[in-house]
């Protein structure tokens, strides 16, 4: 009860060894919504992607500040600004940038999975359609 939240800060090796998307799965239906470390294992990054889980890399020097932030504060707040890409430490002016693919960024904007976003563009897709059909 003292730590809650939807954003979950782990130590310097998350996914390594549970590269099943049962693993992403989970702490999407625990009710995380983001997990933060220095390291993020590529299979599990892909899978909490998909699983509308924002893996957000940090590096070192900054994940200890959370910690510290956080081991003074355990109400401490984060913020995490997909659309700029930036975390903060509320209130204790840290701020650091992250990656995050371009594609898979708007699927978490907007909510989409994989099919979700293919229909968004089905306009595009027919005018393309229809375009090659008067081609040949």
């Amino acid at each position: 009860p003292t730590y809650s939240g939807s954003i979950l800060v782990a130590g310097d090796q998350v996914g390594c060894g549970s590269s099943r998307e049962h693993a992403a799965g989970a702490l999407k239906a625990y009710g995380f919504k983001v997990v933060v470390s220095s390291y993020v294992a590529d299979i599990f990054r892909g899978n909490a992607l998909n699983n509308g889980l924002l893996p957000v890399l940090v590096s070192p020097d900054f994940l200890k500040n959370i910690f510290k932030a956080i081991s003074l504060d355990p109400s401490q707040k984060l913020v995490v600004d997909l659309a700029h890409q930036k975390i903060e430490i509320v209130g204790r002016g840290g701020v650091e940038s992250f990656e995050i693919d371009p594609y898979k960024k708007t699927c978490m904007i907007n909510g989409y999975d994989d099919i979700d976003y293919l229909l968004s563009k089905k306009e595009l897709i027919n005018k393309f359609e229809e375009k090659q059909l008067q081609v040949s």
